[in-house]
C-alpha cells in the first residue's frame, strides 16, 4: 500500500501560490498611489479655482432687462471691488473703502472664501508630505496621517467655498425676481460664481480620493505558506512477535528430527 505524502504536497502548493499572493500588495500600493495623485491633482485645481474666484469681481453683473437695455456699460460687483465695464473694453474698478458699510452676506462670503483658501493651502502642504511618491516622512506611520489630514482639509475647504457661492447665488436670484426692485438694481449670476461651483466640486472630489486612498493601508507582512496538518493514515500491519515465535513445526522440520506424524496415529 503506497502512502501519498500529503504534507509535502500541501507545502509545495503553498510555495507555488506564495509569489502570486506577494504580487497583490504591490499592485494595491500602485493603485493607491495613483488614486492619491489623482486626488491631489483635482484638489490643487480646486485651490487655484478658489483663489481666482475670490479675486475676480464677476460675482454679480448687471441684468439688462426691462428699461435697463443699455449694453454699452455694465456693472460688476465682487468681494473686494466693484467695476464698470465699457463696450470699448475698458475696466474702471474701485475697491470697497469701508468694511462695516458692506452688506452682511458680502462680509460672510469674504470670510468663508478667505478661510477656504487658507485651508486649501494647508491641505496642499499636508498632502505633499503624506503622499507615497514623496520622500518626506517616508517609512513612518505619520505619512498616512498627513495624507488623510490633507484630504479632510480639502473637503472642508470645498464645503466653505460651496456655501459662499451658493449663498450669493440665492441672494442674486431672489433679488432678480423681486417685483419691488427696480430693473436698474437687478443683477445676474456672474462668471466667478460658476467657477466657484466647479472649484468646490474639485476640492470635494479630490479630498475624498485622498481619504479613500488611506483607509485600507496597514502594516503589510510577507506571505508565508503554512500547510495544513496532513491527514492521519493507518500504519502498516505488522504481525505480533508472539505469533512469529509460536508457529507450529512444519512437516519437513519434523522429519529431520527423526519423528513422523504418522507414527502417532
Amino acid at each position: 500500500m503506497t502512502h501519498v505524502p500529503t504534507q509535502a504536497l500541501l507545502k509545495e502548493q503553498g510555495l507555488r501560490r506564495a509569489p502570486e499572493r506577494a504580487r497583490q500588495p504591490a499592485t494595491g500600493a500602485m493603485a493607491s498611489t495613483a488614486v492619491q495623485l489623482l486626488g491631489f491633482l483635482l484638489s490643487f485645481l480646486g485651490l487655484v479655482g478658489t483663489l481666482i474666484t475670490t479675486i475676480l469681481p464677476h460675482w454679480r453683473r448687471t441684468a439688462h432687462v426691462g428699461t435697463n437695455i443699455l449694453t454699452a456699460v455694465s456693472y460688476l460687483k465682487g468681494l473686494w471691488m466693484e467695476c464698470v465695464w465699457h463696450s470699448t473694453g475698458i475696466y474702471q474698478c474701485q475697491i470697497y473703502r469701508s468694511l462695516l458699510a458692506l452688506p452682511r452676506d458680502l462680509q460672510a462670503a469674504r470670510a468663508l472664501m478667505v478661510i477656504s483658501c487658507l485651508l486649501s493651502g494647508v491641505a496642499c502642504a499636508c498632502a505633499v508630505v503624506g503622499m507615497k511618491c514623496t520622500r518626506c516622512a517616508k517609512g513612518t506611520p505619520a505619512k498616512t496621517t498627513f495624507a488623510a489630514l490633507g484630504g479632510a482639509l480639502f473637503i472642508l475647504a470645498g464645503l466653505l467655498c460651496l456655501v459662499a457661492v451658493s449663498w450669493t447665488t440665492n441672494d442674486v436670484v431672489q433679488n432678480f425676481y423681486n417685483p419691488l426692485l427696480p430693473s436698474g438694481m437687478k443683477f445676474e449670476i456672474g462668471q466667478a460664481l460658476y467657477l466657484g461651483f466647479i472649484s468646490s466640486s474639485l476640492s470635494l472630489i479630490g479630498g475624498t480620493l485622498l481619504c479613500l486612498s488611506c483607509q485600507d493601508e496597514g502594516p503589510s507582512r510577507p506571505y508565508q505558506a503554512q500547510p495544513r496538518a496532513a491527514t492521519a493514515t493507518a500504519p502498516a500491519y505488522r504481525p505480533p512477535a508472539a505469533f512469529k515465535d509460536n508457529r507450529a513445526p512444519s512437516a519437513t522440520s519434523a522429519s529431520l528430527s527423526g519423528y513422523r506424524l504418522n507414527d502417532y496415529v
